[in-house]
């Protein structure tokens, strides 16, 4: 691996396959949404934003409403 940059609270690596790997101050991996952020702000990675699904509009078939049963009143 080789070193990107480094600083006091993690090292920032390149691997072979050319992907980042981080490791914190402890040399401890960091993973997930801390490592998306780091490398967000290092500006080595670019985020986009997921592709809007096509929803297919579906017929909606409104049920008629309940009418509540009303009781006899006893005489």
């Amino acid at each position: 691996m080789k070193l990107v940059k480094k600083t006091k609270q993690y090292s920032i690596y390149q691997r072979g396959d050319k992907r980042y790997a981080i490791k914190d101050a402890r040399n401890k991996p960091v993973n997930g949404a801390e490592k998306a952020s780091i490398l967000l702000a290092e500006e080595l990675i670019k985020a986009t934003l997921p592709a809007k699904p096509a929803v297919a509009e579906a017929s909606v078939v409104e049920a008629p409403a309940e009418q509540p049963a009303t009781e006899a009143a006893p005489e």
